[in-house]
Formats: C-alpha cells, structure tokens, sequence
C-alpha cells in the first residue's frame, strides 16, 4: 500500500484550512481583515478552498487609510466582484472626523495609529466576533507572541500575558459578551512559504510586488514612493528607479525595494537571498520605537 503524504506547503495548507474552518465553526459573525496584501489575498485563496463548493461564508473587510496604493485598491475591487463575497469598506478618514482626532502630521504622516479607531468601530458595528488576519509569526517579534486565536477584551485590548494554551490544534474560541478574536491561520507560514504558495496556485497580485518603474524619495537609505501623502522638502533627493514591495501598507510608510524581479520564480529567488524579514527592511512605522507594534496591538490594532 502506497503511504499518502504531504509535503511542507501542503501540511501549511492543510493546517490553515482546518483553522478557517474552525472560525466558521466557533464564531457566530466571523470576518476576513483584507488589505490588498499577499498575505491576505493567500488567506482568501485558503478560504476559498476551505469551503468549496460553497462560497467563502464571511465578508471580506478592509480598514481604508485613505493612504492606501492605487494598485492595491484596484485589486481588491476586482477580487470581491469575481467571487462574489461582500465588501465591507470602513475609512479612517470618516473616523477623525467622528472622532475629533489629531492626524498626524510630518514627512511620513502615517494613519496607521488611527486604524485601531475605525478596526474596533467596525467591530462594534457590525458585532464581528472573530477577526481573520493575516499576521506572521516571523514578520515581528510582537505578532511572534501571539495565539493562533488571540483574544481581545471587550475595549478590543490584547494582553500578551493572558494567551490562551493552543496544545494538539486544540483552539479555543470561547469569549464573553463583547469579547472578540483575532485570528491567524498563517501565522506559522515565512514569507518564503507565502511565495512559494503564491507561485505553486498560480495566484494574481498586485503589480506592484513585481519590479516597475517609480519615482521615490531616498531617505535615510530607504525608498519612499513619491505621492500626494508625504511632504517633499528642498533638498530631497527624488530618483527614478526600477523597485518592487516586499509588503504592501500605506504609501507613507511602506518602502521600496530595488529589484528586477518581474516574475514569481525570480522574486522567490530574491527572498532566498535575504537576510532581513519584509518588516525589518521596509516598514517605516514600526521605527518609532523598539516596541511600537506591540504598544499598537496591545490597543487593539490588527
């Protein structure tokens, strides 16, 4: 009899798919955080197998900065249109001005701080009592210490010392009244096996993580893309240069890097190579300080 066996993108699959199927299980109104992102579009491709024939059972929700790359909007149109699923769009921007909020000013004036207002607004709204995410434990060490269902408390805090033992796949879903989850069904992929999933399912992205032509602003040795978000200054030094994203956030925090890689083998063969995760090299916003991403999911941030 011949063994049946799984390789190492398939046990990922297999094991990502069970947890969506879980949240389905578990939570009464699950949604899927998506962004535009690999990371969330490869979360939408293992719920889409997740409950084929059926359709994906959850809205897809996207947190709009108002910063956000053309090219990454565009995608996220055109993905909930072909499959069908709702589109639940929240602006930060309609939230600082509910809010009487302070936007944040400077070179890189980023709303990412603000997200957490509209993120748990929009949880209150529409009751969402589990949140998909697509967080990786090897992006920062912050999302590192957390749960597979990670819980936030009825203001939407997350306490890193109050996570739940998660043994044998066993997940635990319970919450109270106004309690919610966030939950990470790739949190034990790396990037490369993001990519290498990408490559092996023949999944569309935006163009953008492929090497393209731009105008970016080299600062401190990192490339901004020129935009409408950020202030240029006398002295900036503006290049035009051939450059892709490793990661796609807002365009006043996300850098380029510089890359001929215009296909999935080639970007594959560029994140062998590296030695500093997506995060590291590219996020301007978890500079701020050593532990800004944790202080930022301990108030409820994704």
């Amino acid at each position: 009899m011949k063994r049946y066996e799984l390789d190492y993108l398939e046990q990922l699959e297999a094991e990502s798919i069970f947890i969506m199927r879980e949240v389905a299980a578990q939570f009464e109104r699950p949604a899927l955080l998506f962004s535009g992102g690999k990371d969330s579009i490869t979360l939408v491709q293992l719920a889409k197998k997740a409950f084929a024939p059926a359709k994906i059972p959850f809205p897809l929700v996207h947190i709009d900065t108002g910063h956000n790359f053309p090219e990454a909007l565009a995608y996220r149109d055109n993905l909930a249109k072909e499959l069908g699923v709702e589109l639940i769009v929240r602006k930060v921007e309609d939230t600082i001005k509910a809010r009487n909020l302070t936007e944040p000013k400077g070179k890189f004036a980023s709303r990412n701080w603000l997200q957490t207002y509209t993120l748990l607004d929009t949880i209150e709204e529409f009751q969402f009592d589990a949140c998909i995410g697509g967080a990786r434990r090897d992006e920062e060490k912050a999302r590192a210490k957390e749960r597979i269902f990670s819980v936030r408390d009825e203001f939407g805090q997350w306490e890193p010392k109050l996570q739940r033992p998660e043994l044998w796949n066993i997940y635990n879903g319970r919450i109270h009244k106004g309690e919610n989850v966030r939950v990470f069904p790739i949190s034990n992929w790396t990037e490369l096996d993001v990519w290498n999933y990408i490559k092996k399912e023949n999944i569309q992205l935006p163009s953008i993580y492929f090497a393209h032509e731009r105008d970016v602003l080299v600062h401190e040795g990192q490339l901004i893309a020129v935009s409408d978000f950020i202030t240029i200054e006398e002295g900036d030094v503006i290049e035009r240069k051939r450059v892709r994203y490793r990661t796609v956030g807002d365009m006043t925090c996300t850098a380029a890097v510089e890359s001929n890689a215009t296909t999935l083998d080639e970007v594959v063969n560029e994140i062998m190579s590296t030695r500093i995760s997506e995060r590291g090299e590219t996020r301007i916003d978890d500079r701020v300080t050593e532990a800004a991403m944790e202080d930022r999911k301990k108030n409820g941030y994704f």
